[in-house]
């Protein structure tokens, strides 16, 4: 366990293995816990560094404005803290928004770039979609972070030999800072790179479960704006792919892990 400062800001992140540097970021109200059937499959291989993103887990979580820039600040702050260079970045639905605007912001710094159940940009534009997203944002002021974890656990995990998934969801969801949870929230409201995403030159996996929160064809479309770019579907999976599918999907980022490795992109 390890800390570094940031704009004033201690975050906190986990080191396994040797070798090429590799960052797994995890998604909105989760933590480095979202990685656990990954970690052991990937530290074989690499060098492998989770942080908990500002106001998650065991970082700090300050009482202010958060943003996706501001997050994606942080992770440049510790790749420089630990001089790792240019890196592998894989991440989770918020983790995924981060990466974006991390091969947006700053190419240089990605060697590979992996988006699981993500997307450039999260702009309102329907009255469904503001709809939507205010019915979200009014239930998750009412209802207790447990309540919210037990829903989520269960639209995440149905089936039922999935019961300890659902339980474990529900028990680490509770833990969250509510106000930390909410200024997340906002941050990923409104955001987006998508006009940027030509910037992103080195190989990107996009991966999308089937059943996804928001559809395969949503990352059919963006898949087409980046330079290097491929999609893989995983069947039988909900927005918590490497959590439901964990053999698949490592199986699937360490051959493009494996792939970026050995063709790099020429500059």
């Amino acid at each position: 366990m390890a800390y570094f400062e940031h704009d004033g800001c201690n975050l906190h992140y986990e080191e396994y293995g040797h070798g090429t540097p590799l960052l797994l970021v995890h998604g909105l109200g989760s933590s480095t816990l979202d990685w656990e059937m990954q970690i052991p499959a990937l530290a074989a291989h690499y060098r492998v560094i989770v942080p908990d993103i500002r106001g998650h887990g065991r970082s700090d979580k300050p009482r202010e404005r958060y943003s996706i820039a501001g997050f994606s600040a942080d992770l440049v702050a510790l790749i420089e803290h630990l001089n790792l260079g240019p890196v592998h970045y894989i991440g989770l639905s918020m983790g995924g928004m981060i990466g974006f605007q991390l091969g947006v912001d700053q190419p240089q710094l990605l060697k590979s770039l992996t988006i699981v159940n993500s997307a450039p940009e999260v702009k309102l534009r329907s009255r469904d979609d503001y709809w939507q997203w205010f019915k979200r944002w009014s239930l998750m002021r009412v209802l207790s972070l447990a309540t919210i974890g037990k829903a989520l656990g269960s639209k995440l995990f149905p089936k039922p030999e999935q019961a300890a998934l659902r339980q474990k969801m529900a028990e680490r969801w509770a833990k969250n800072d509510k106000r930390a949870y909410l200024a997340s929230f906002d941050a990923i409201v409104g955001w987006g790179v998508q006009e940027r995403l030509s910037r992103v030159t080195c190989p990107t996996l996009i991966v999308s479960a089937d059943r996804d929160y928001t559809p395969v064809t949503l990352k059919e479309t963006y898949v087409k704006l980046l330079p290097d770019a491929r999609l893989v579907v995983i069947a039988d999976s909900r927005h918590a792919t490497p959590l439901d599918q964990p053999e698949r999907f490592n199986q699937t980022l360490l051959e493009f892990l494996a792939a970026a490795d050995i063709h790099p992109q020429d500059h």
